[in-house]
């Protein structure tokens, strides 16, 4: 009587062991994610703060560029009032095009590319994106795991009753991936600041008719 009531004992600390064991790792998976979506929250932050005098110092040059302004200001708002993973995502998006326009429009501006102001909020925005490049990765890298380890067997069992989520990877257009700071030096519908464009050169024109007539030969006088 006694042997069966000690394996029973024993069955049921290994089968508790092996609960606590599964949860502990379900718990470090998920702070793994939360420590990561911290740091590139820090990154979008310090991203947040550089756009407006980013924005200001492009505004001296190019007031009347309203449009891409506004643009740059309103995808900055949705970024900072994002609540989800997703809606980070899409926002994140939206001002990476946003900022693209407005270097284009810098671009157009001899003066304002020479600004010592302005090649110093480039350069650490471009320091920036290269941070939260390398933070969305770190992220997705333990979302990964996270997302795979409440999946698994026996995990999966436990991950539902004790309140173990999937989490939402950080997604991101393909064109987004690349750097904000790149070579724009036609913009479509705007001439250049300081002059207009070059008109193209017009084909030469087909050549004239020949002024000469040809004349008949002079009658033979023997007929």
């Amino acid at each position: 009587m006694v042997i069966p009531i000690l394996i029973v004992a024993i069955v049921l600390v290994v089968i508790a062991l092996m609960v606590v064991s599964i949860y502990n790792r379900l718990v470090q998976n998920r702070n793994r994610v939360d420590n990561a979506w911290a740091q590139v929250d820090v990154q979008l932050k310090r991203r947040y703060d550089l756009i407006p005098n980013l924005v200001e110092t492009v505004k001296g040059y190019a007031a009347h560029e309203r449009e891409v302004f506004e643009r740059v200001t309103q995808a900055r708002a949705a970024g900072a009032a994002a609540q989800t993973v997703e809606q980070q995502g899409q926002a994140e998006n939206m001002l990476t095009s946003a900022l693209r326009q407005l270097f284009a429009v810098a671009e157009a501006y001899p003066d304002l590319k020479a600004n010592q102001n302005f090649q110093q909020l480039q350069a650490q925005l471009e320091q920036t994106e290269g941070q939260i490049a390398t933070s969305r990765q770190i992220y997705n890298d333990s979302v990964l795991r996270y997302n795979n380890s409440i999946q698994v067997f026996p995990a999966v069992l436990l991950a539902g009753p004790f309140g173990f989520a999937q989490r939402q990877f950080l997604q991101v257009e393909e064109s987004s991936r690349e750097p904000v700071q790149v070579d724009f030096h036609d913009i479509p519908g705007r001439e250049p600041a300081g002059g207009s464009a070059e008109p193209p050169t017009p084909p030469p024109p087909p050549p004239a008719p020949s002024s000469e007539t040809t004349t008949p030969p002079p009658a033979d006088p023997s007929t």
